[in-house]
């Protein structure tokens, strides 16, 4: 009995030591970022050291003093909302006639939509660059959340067509006949049943949108700029800054922190319905 109870509890503490230096590995490289935004530069280049030994907050001074940079911030905040919001209304419908309807190539065209997400950025960066430029989209936030509406809108309709499927058909039909009109019906009990299957979905559309480089950054040039177009523009004439871009990514970490915290709980609502 009591070789029974050793053995399971060295394989809890095994799985404990595991799990601890998991995490050990991945905050490594967040810790280090960390480390560096707050050193100078002439210490990140000179010296190996575990902690800043004369700390510093010059280098967050810099982003949030200089238009330059605290803009990137703006403007990326402003192009993933558009995103996330036009994205979101857009996969609400065709989620729902997925869902509750069949009709000729149905699966067809849910498969082509998701055929768009498995194509690589760089596929439609000249083709969205020549028609934006030809519209005067270019150098705008819209354009940037519509581009990204490509590889979004596929992956929300996705993602809510199985929260959708999981609602019994049952309560449309009952809502028919207590007299409700299909907005009234969708808005007031049909979206509150699958508000966890929204929240995945949107936050799926912000991470994707706020980590995506490629087209923003072909898509912008000044008045649109993202932050992850500035940070690779960081060379100066005494050469790179370090401190400065450690400090960019810190901060660029922090609203998907945000994201993530403030929808933690449906994202485990979606994964224990098997629907993420």
């Amino acid at each position: 009995m009591s070789t029974a109870v050793q053995s399971g509890s060295s394989r809890i503490n095994a799985r404990t030591v595991g799990m601890a230096l998991y995490l050990l590995f991945l905050l490594v490289p967040i810790y280090w970022l960390l480390n560096m935004s707050l050193k100078t530069n002439e210490e990140i280049l000179s010296t190996f050291s575990l902690w800043p030994h004369n700390l510093t907050f010059a280098n967050y001074m810099v982003i949030f003093t200089d238009s330059s940079w605290y803009s990137g911030y703006i403007n990326s905040m402003i192009y993933v909302g558009l995103n996330t919001v036009i994205s979101i209304a857009v996969a609400l419908p065709a989620a729902y006639a997925f869902s509750r309807y069949r009709f000729l190539g149905d699966s067809h065209l849910f498969f082509w939509l998701l055929t768009n997400r498995m194509a690589p950025p760089a596929v439609f960066a000249l083709p969205f660059f020549q028609l934006y430029s030809s519209v005067g989209l270019f150098d705008t936030h819209i354009a940037v959340a519509l581009a990204h509406c490509l590889f979004n809108v596929p992956l929300a309709v996705w993602i809510l067509e199985g929260f959708m499927s999981g609602v019994p058909k049952e309560i449309d039909e009952t809502a028919y006949i207590d007299g409700y009109s299909f907005p009234k019906f969708f808005i007031k009990i049909f979206t509150p049943l699958i508000a966890s299957g929204i929240g995945v979905a949107a936050f799926f559309c912000f991470m994707f949108s706020w980590v995506e480089l490629l087209l923003a950054r072909t898509l912008t040039s000044v008045d649109a700029k993202p932050i992850s177009a500035a940070m690779t523009r960081t060379v100066s004439a005494s050469g790179l800054d370090w401190g400065v871009l450690a400090a960019a990514g810190i901060l660029t970490i922090v609203p998907g922190a945000l994201v993530i915290y403030f929808v933690r709980n449906y994202i485990a609502k979606g994964f224990a319905l098997g629907r993420v």
